[in-house]
């Protein structure tokens, strides 16, 4: 990517969008387009449509997606299928017919089977059943996958798919009913240590284990990815080839931690001093979900944000944009 070339990030307000929205500004890059939902809705294919036509982008950062953790999951499955393939439908194909020179398309790590080998590899995908809380959103996303293969073997485009690990940092979601388990984590911690509680509950029985990727470092990895030479950019592609893997690439930080060890981690950042209980009761999730990210490391990128370090800095951000960001 030229710094003056057209770059869109359809999600700009997100988690990654917004960090890669300032890892391009950071970097030179001074064409960004974005849009917000009230200025258009992704779901709606002619505005869609319209926005390639008027603007005519040269790269795509596929970012945008309804996201949630598993009660968000579980609730709104429908919302989850429908959106998501939605706004993924109407983006590919208007990147397809307003030719862009290259698109990362964004998922999640949920796309995996429940039972698959650990760590998980590309060639996993579509080997088992899925995690069935969260199945909904993963179908959505490996229809993505899918849709980018597809569009590279028939059109000779240039879609590639990114899967990063639970990604958290500033700008996430903190609303209860619907974050993920880290951000949930840090809000309830900050609350307990502030109206004194003389004790936390965690869903679940805190053995699953996880891995997460800190935003920034996601950023990082998308634009390392789309500026990759040719050779190396296209040998990902899968459209001229048919050894059955997708034109997909994991991207995570390579090691993970118990719920019950980031739940102890988030409490000493946050000093918060009571006590952990763990809900048995409630749902766990896969039981363990690393990425093997051979394959990104072997291109030369890896992620530089520790746990703790990368915690230490969503919290300071949590704390400076506490009216907005549990609202």
């Amino acid at each position: 990517m030229r710094t003056k070339d057209k770059i869109y990030v359809a999600g700009h307000r997100g988690l990654v969008g917004s960090a890669l929205v300032k890892t391009l500004t950071r970097n030179g890059y001074t064409n960004l387009l974005c849009r917000t939902h009230d200025e258009l809705d992704l779901t709606d294919q002619s505005g869609v449509e319209s926005l390639f036509a008027e603007e005519r982008p040269d790269y795509v950062f596929l970012a945008a997606a309804k996201v949630g953790g598993i009660h968000a999951n579980n609730t709104y499955p429908a919302d989850f299928i429908h959106i998501n393939l939605a706004i993924q439908n109407n983006i590919l194909m208007a990147a397809h017919k307003y030719p862009v020179n290259r698109l990362l398309f964004l998922g999640s790590s949920c796309i995996y089977p429940k039972a698959a080998p650990q760590p998980l590899k590309e060639e996993y995908l579509n080997t088992g059943p899925l995690e069935p809380t969260n199945r909904p959103y993963a179908v959505a996303k490996l229809t993505g996958i899918e849709q980018c293969w597809s569009y590279n073997r028939q059109y000779a485009t240039r879609f590639l798919a990114a899967m990063p690990t639970n990604l958290y940092g500033p700008g996430d979601n903190y609303n209860l009913e619907n974050s993920h388990v880290l951000p949930a984590l840090i809000r309830k911690f900050h609350e307990a240590k502030v109206n004194q509680s003389a004790s936390v509950v965690v869903w679940g029985s805190g053995t699953p284990m996880r891995e997460f990727l800190y935003s920034e470092d996601m950023a990082e990895a998308c634009v390392f990815l789309m500026n990759l030479d040719d050779q190396q950019f296209d040998s990902m592609l899968g459209s001229d080839r048919n050894d059955g893997i997708p034109p997909l690439i994991n991207v995570g930080a390579g090691k993970d931690c118990a719920i019950r060890e980031l739940a102890e981690l988030v409490r000493e950042v946050t000093g918060y001093e009571g006590d952990i209980q763990f809900d048995a009761s409630r749902p766990d999730g896969s039981p363990r979900k690393l990425l093997d990210v051979s394959r990104l490391s072997n291109l030369g990128w890896q992620a530089t944000t520790g746990l703790k370090q990368g915690i230490h800095s969503a919290y300071a951000a949590y704390l400076t944009n506490l009216g907005s960001s549990v609202a």
